[in-house]
């Protein structure tokens, strides 16, 4: 899937519509506190700035569904992006209409402007043609560079890319290249990781990679239904009972096609989920009846660790227990390393499996770590993805 790129446009001197994704966190004193987003997309803001062009950014916050609200207003995010380009950034307080109009009228080349955020609008999330006809108003050319949010048809994500010559950001044609590239062309042992709460959220990317891949490593809470299908009592675990039929076809299908399915073979149980609550490792087959697997166990670690130190091509997806808490964390911060250390081609999917590589101190040795915890899920699993499709076709790749 080539998409046409923002290098291969004539952007001198024109207005270039960027939708970005800084969707970030803020704190109490409404401060960004953490600004990876931002910084992902400074590549092609550089790149706009040093060839000239009039940069209209449009991007989300929060979810203020479709109305005004003061917590979810960008100024915070141009202050923290002022600081990080070290030059202006003018925010305006309206995403269509005069005002914006009135301030990209005198803006000139290099100029770089923050418009408010466009789910203030109800327009956007209905991805409205009239809102995106008057965004589209604002500019001559549309970038997207927001990949985290292009499994989302929104107007300023698909909508608006029928009204201008719409084409690829850096971050966004990097996201494309490489999860295509990992899923198309992987170099073998291709290992596929999935944790996480649940089996239905991870269906598709299964169903896709399961002619592709050699190895499955299974943890967290969807490990849980797939032990329950193999006959473990699992206390009061985290379970999907309505997929335990389910898990255990899928199981014996993976089998079938002489594919290796690794699942834990001792977990971390607690009798409840709090930190300081009262911990230990156990069997598989010995979860107490009362008690909750948070976490793999350490021969479990091992197993998993000692795997993928083997494989050529990783792609990792959702966290191996409950890793926000530090008794149940061990599992996936060790796997983390584990793969760092591979040598392996690693691709790490978004949302938390991004946070915990992060915490685990090893994203700087990860081959890719998506910027889309939604949107990398859908591409694996082989979806179209709204805001990639509207994009140019680059005839060249």
């Amino acid at each position: 899937m080539n998409k046409k790129s923002v290098s291969e446009m004539d952007v001198t001197g024109k207005r270039v519509l960027l939708r970005v994704d800084f969707n970030v966190p803020l704190n109490d004193e409404r401060e960004v506190s953490d600004d990876t987003r931002i910084i992902a997309s400074l590549p092609t803001l550089a790149y706009l700035i040093e060839k000239q062009a009039k940069v209209i950014i449009v991007s989300h916050l929060g979810r203020p569904k479709g109305k005004y609200d003061e917590r979810y207003r960008l100024n915070p995010v141009a202050n923290r992006l002022q600081e990080l380009i070290g030059r202006p950034v003018q925010k305006v307080n309206d995403c269509v209409g005069e005002e914006p109009k009135a301030v990209i009228s005198k803006m000139q080349p290099g100029d770089v402007l923050l418009l408010e955020n466009v789910r203030f609008y109800p327009g956007e999330e209905k991805n409205d043609e009239k809102f995106a006809r008057s965004l589209a108003e604002l500019a001559d050319i549309y970038v997207n560079d927001a990949f985290g949010t292009a499994h989302r048809a929104h107007a300023s994500t698909e909508g608006v890319a029928h009204f201008l010559p719409a084409v690829a950001g850096f971050l966004m044609q990097k996201e494309i290249t490489m999860l295509g590239k990992t899923i198309m062309q992987p170099e073998h042992p291709f290992f596929i990781i999935l944790g996480g709460a649940k089996i239905s959220d991870k269906i598709g990317i299964i169903n896709n990679l399961l002619e592709k891949v050699d190895d499955l490593i299974i943890g967290g809470g969807m490990a849980n239904t797939f032990l329950r299908a193999a006959g473990y009592e699992m206390g009061k675990s985290l379970i999907e009972a309505d997929k335990v039929d389910f898990a255990g076809e899928l199981a014996a299908k993976i089998k079938d096609r002489g594919l290796n399915l690794m699942l834990p073979v001792d977990l971390v149980v607690t009798p409840a989920a709090e930190p300081g609550s009262e911990k230990k490792v156990v069997s598989v087959k010995e979860v107490p009846e009362d008690w909750m697997a948070l976490d793999i166990g350490p021969e479990t670690i091992e197993v998993f660790s000692r795997s993928v130190r083997m494989a050529k091509t990783v792609i990792w997806n959702g966290p191996m227990g409950v890793f926000e808490m530090a008794p149940f964390s061990k599992g996936t911060f060790s796997l983390a390393r584990a793969l760092a250390e591979s040598g392996a081609v690693t691709v790490v999917g978004g949302g938390d499996t991004a946070s915990a590589v992060e915490k685990a101190g090893v994203a700087d040795r990860m081959t890719h770590i998506s910027t889309g915890g939604g949107a990398s899920l859908e591409f694996i699993e082989g979806k179209v993805l709204p805001g990639v499709a509207a994009l140019l076709d680059d005839r060249k790749g």
